[in-house]
């Protein structure tokens, strides 16, 4: 894993020592010897990583990561405080000042760089989903970070096997999050992965069971892979956290628990996995945008160029049939032209809705362009495309289509137009192009009506 990672420290010799370990690791490392110089670098410079010592001269590590994450730019970059600080109202405030973790010198090398490589994993996640949000529309960090403040709880499940520590997390956490509370690992698996949680915390205190064994299937599942696991364990269990971190686990605690410290970690992994969410829904939206007509709903001709070959393929591999239907709606440029560019739109929603009632849950209906429409039908015969075809015809012509804002009532009609896969072979273009063929035959002969192509 390659990174950059940014070191921030006024004491040249702490600089050194950090930079050597990392070097030897293979990271890109850069650094800095005060608070406004490594925030000039984060504005500037792709940084992956900032490692952030507390006590420096004019800007202390509280107040430099307080003004990166209220920065868009640099709101996203994943901050270790390093410090000799060792008390817990300490590393709270390094976490509610926006830290991602706090480590106390001296720091144990193999403990530094799991972490190091748990956080730039994370953030590269998180970048790809950012870059992915906002090829369909510019996402505003800032807004961005105001919504990764819910008003809402998080949903917290806490794997437990004694009922004491689940009651003493369970009151810590009862303000910030709704919690389930599971004593058994197999069974905490089965609900993480049937159910929306925020956050899956795993205490190891279980006797008879290896609680890193839970946190590598909750990894390993489809539906959990993406949920935070906070780990708590032992001070100075080093192996554990060690492998926690390298299995996947997002922040580990150690006892005696601090309730404020835990509080503070919860709501880190709750908010991220929140924006999280919201980036990939963004995600989701532009995929559906990009292959979704916004007028009718109907699937658009880019989703049809791209699918087409795909069922005609399987159609063919299977020896099965299949047919599609190219319709028109007759005389559209009157409407257009009587009743506006609204009306026209209202009537192509309401013949689309005319389109999605005839297909079935196999077929696909997608807008073509302008008033033309298409329907594929996987294992379909000439035959019974027939019947679909006129199906919809008779649809579009026995009612009338509304106008709203007026008394009128429209009077529809649409030209249809049938091919048919060739068992030889065949292609989408030659497919489309015998279907638009016997729909130019079927306005030119009257309109109205459902033409097939010769086979």
């Amino acid at each position: 894993m390659t990174a950059r990672i940014l070191v921030v420290d006024d004491v040249p010799a702490n600089v050194k020592l950090l930079e050597a370990r990392l070097l030897a690791e293979y990271f890109d490392v850069l650094t800095a010897g005060d608070g406004s110089s490594a925030l000039a670098i984060c504005e500037n410079t792709a940084v992956d990583l900032v490692l952030l010592d507390v006590m420096m001269p004019d800007m202390d590590g509280f107040e430099v990561c307080e003004r990166l994450k209220a920065n868009g730019r640099t709101a996203h970059i994943p901050v270790v405080m390093v410090t000799a600080l060792d008390q817990p109202s300490d590393r709270v405030r390094g976490l509610k000042s926006g830290a991602d973790d706090f480590l106390t010198k001296p720091v144990n090398d193999l403990q530094l760089m799991s972490r190091v490589k748990s956080l730039v994993r994370l953030k590269n996640v998180s970048d790809e989903l950012r870059l992915r949000a906002q090829t369909a529309h510019t996402i505003g960090l800032q807004e961005l970070l105001r919504e990764d403040r819910p008003d809402e709880p998080g949903n917290v499940l806490l794997v437990d096997g004694r009922a004491s520590s689940q009651e003493r997390l369970q009151k810590a956490l009862r303000p910030i999050a709704d919690i389930s509370v599971m004593a058994e690992p197999q069974a905490a698996l089965f609900e993480a992965a049937e159910n929306s949680f925020d956050l899956v915390i795993v205490n190891a205190n279980f006797s008879d069971y290896d609680p890193l064994r839970l946190c590598s299937q909750l990894r390993s599942l489809e539906r959990t892979r993406f949920i935070p696991i906070l780990l708590v364990t032992e001070q100075g269990n080093d192996e554990i956290i060690t492998r926690a971190l390298e299995l996947g686990v997002t922040d580990y605690i150690v006892r005696p628990v601090d309730p404020n410290e835990l509080i503070a970690r919860s709501l880190t992994q709750i908010r991220r996995k929140q924006c999280n969410d919201r980036l990939r829904a963004s995600v989701q939206h532009t995929i559906e945008l990009a292959i979704t007509d916004d007028l009718t709903g109907l699937h658009n001709r880019r989703y049809l160029d791209g699918h087409l070959k795909l069922l005609m393929d399987r159609a063919s591999a299977r020896g099965r049939p299949l047919s599609i239907c190219i319709t028109d709606i007759d005389r559209f440029k009157h409407v257009n032209d009587t009743y506006g560019h609204d009306g026209g739109d209202e009537v192509l929603r309401e013949f689309a809705n005319r389109v999605r009632a005839t297909v079935r849950g196999a077929d696909l209906a997608c807008r073509f362009g302008g008033e033309e429409f298409v329907i594929v039908m996987p294992d379909t015969t000439p035959e019974a495309a027939a019947v679909v075809a006129e199906r919809l015809r008779l649809m579009v012509e026995t009612r009338g289509f509304e106008i709203p804002g007026t008394d009128t009532v429209l009077g529809v009609t649409a030209s249809l137009g049938i091919a048919s896969l060739r068992p030889e072979g065949d292609t989408p273009e030659g497919l489309l192009k015998r279907a638009d063929l016997a729909l130019y035959e079927a306005k030119n002969s009257g309109r109205n009506r459902v033409v097939a192509a010769a086979a």
